[in-house]
């Protein structure tokens, strides 16, 4: 092991669990400047959505597609969980980085009752 590599580095999920952009850029990036992985995953460990939500107020509508390649689904659950605020999760079992149609209903019944 060369030096300086003693201590392991957990990347952070979205690092290891996403295989396309946004993600890869973080990897592709890290890959070409190792001596960065250590600085880079104790920063990214900050830029954490599911840290950030514990911060929300407001009541909340998520929405999940079990197949989204770009936000995957245990990033969006683990956000989800954290919210201390109302909240409301639409899944969509074949969903990827789209929005059905009928969540589109959904978001305007959501608007309709709380704004």
């Amino acid at each position: 092991m060369p030096l300086g590599r003693a201590v392991p580095v957990r990347p952070a999920p979205g690092v290891r669990i996403g295989g396309t952009p946004p993600y890869t850029e973080i990897s592709d990036f890290l890959a070409q400047h190792d001596a960065l992985v250590p600085a880079a995953m104790e920063t990214l460990r900050y830029v954490d959505c599911a840290l950030l939500a514990r911060r929300i107020t407001a009541r909340c509508l998520f929405s999940v597609g079990l197949m989204d390649p770009i936000c995957p689904p245990s990033t969006v659950y683990a956000a989800y969980h954290e919210v201390r605020a109302p909240k409301q999760i639409t899944v969509s079992p074949f969903g990827k980085h789209t929005t059905p149609t009928s969540h589109v209903e959904t978001q305007l019944r959501h608007l309709r009752e709380h704004l």
